[in-house]
């Protein structure tokens, strides 16, 4: 890691060299804006509104509108005449219980690494904090811009989370809050149910992002040149009016169904492999080939049918021996079927030497 900062962290007149470190870092996937057609990337320029001329970076200068088309232009020598007494120290104002700061403050956390001699101290402020059980509320100017801060440990190390300024955050101002709208003792009791059945200790490790890690084996198969696996369909959630005690109810039962096939899972171990993913173009294809195997079988089928047909007729003509005399008329109809085949045969065996003698 680089340091991105260096000052000292003051509380009293003890003063502790530090290294500030950036804590966190973002894994989105970045894209370039390219022209579809042929790829090139898409650049622009910076120009003045008023004369048309591209301006250069040092020409620059920063402006607060006033309205009205009137602008108060400020450069780099009046930010650096601004005065900010913690421009180059962490300065501690409070030790305060850490439930006391609401997480909605906090912005961005930075790791501070103890600078030269300055190891014993910050091993002193360390330990103090954990065995108070507090944070430090700070000061601190960061990127030309003073900001509240806490210290606090993890694992070891001093953590500075940059928070908002009070006025920054929004007063949750909605409607639905002057509703008188109470749930029955039933649904309260359920949905406690649910939150029991649902209950775990968090560990972030469990959770990852499936959108990027679905978006970067797109790209890994464009590179490759593999055809893309289909991604499995979500879950749609019932929208408009719906039972609550029903859907409470489904949830707990989907719930504990939930736990109890992951307890199941993780006493089988790796028993089972997961089944294999298709690729979009095999499905297909597999698809296309599924018709041409099945027409030899509907075809075997039609040959098979005379021979169906064959067995089955004794076994419908035995029932006609046993019918009484007032059916004979049906006999003799389907003696006069049967002779009609035996006829059949006849003429064509009569037409036989003709073709010999033809062939001949």
């Amino acid at each position: 890691m680089r340091a991105i900062w260096k000052g000292a962290v003051s509380f009293g007149l003890v003063s502790i060299g530090v290294k500030l470190y950036s804590a966190t870092e973002e894994k989105d996937i970045r894209f370039h804006q390219v022209h579809r057609e042929d790829g090139g990337r898409i650049k622009y320029k910076r120009t003045c509104s008023i004369c048309g001329e591209e301006v250069s970076y040092d020409d620059i200068a920063k402006g607060y509108d006033l309205g009205g088309g009137e602008m108060v232009i400020l450069t780099d020598e009046d930010f650096a005449e601004l005065p900010l007494s913690s421009s180059r120290s962490i300065d501690v104002h409070q030790f305060v219980p850490a439930e006391q700061v609401d997480p909605i403050l906090y912005n961005k956390a930075y790791y501070l690494e103890p600078e030269g001699v300055a190891l014993k101290p910050y091993v002193l402020l360390r330990d103090a904090l954990i065995d108070s059980d507090r944070v430090a509320i700070v000061k601190v100017a960061l990127r030309q811009r003073e900001q509240l801060a806490t210290l606090r440990v993890r694992d070891g190390v001093l953590v500075l989370n940059t928070m908002l300024w009070p006025d920054e955050v929004r007063a949750a101002a909605f409607d639905f809050l002057d509703e008188d709208v109470a749930p029955r003792a039933q649904e309260l009791a359920m949905a406690s149910s649910l939150i029991d059945s649902m209950a775990a200790d968090f560990k972030p490790e469990e959770f990852g992002d499936d959108y990027r890690a679905a978006l970067q084996q797109v790209i890994d198969h464009k590179v490759s040149g593999h055809e893309i696996v289909a991604p499995p369909e979500a879950e749609e959630a019932p929208s408009g009016a719906i039972d609550l005690m029903a859907a409470l109810r489904a949830s707990v039962e989907r719930a504990k169904a939930a736990r109890a096939g992951g307890a199941s899972d993780t006493a089988k171990g790796d028993e089972h492999e997961p089944a294999p993913a298709i690729p979009i173009g095999t499905a297909r294809s597999a698809k296309k080939a599924t018709p041409e195997k099945a027409a030899p079988a509907k075809a075997a089928a039609k040959k098979a049918a005379p021979t169906k047909a064959a067995k089955t007729a004794p076994e419908k003509a035995a029932p006609a021996k046993k019918a009484p005399a007032a059916k004979a008329p049906a006999k003799t109809a389907a003696a006069a079927k049967a002779a009609e085949p035996a006829a059949a045969k006849k003429t064509t065996a009569k037409k036989a030497p003709a073709k010999a003698r033809k062939s001949a």
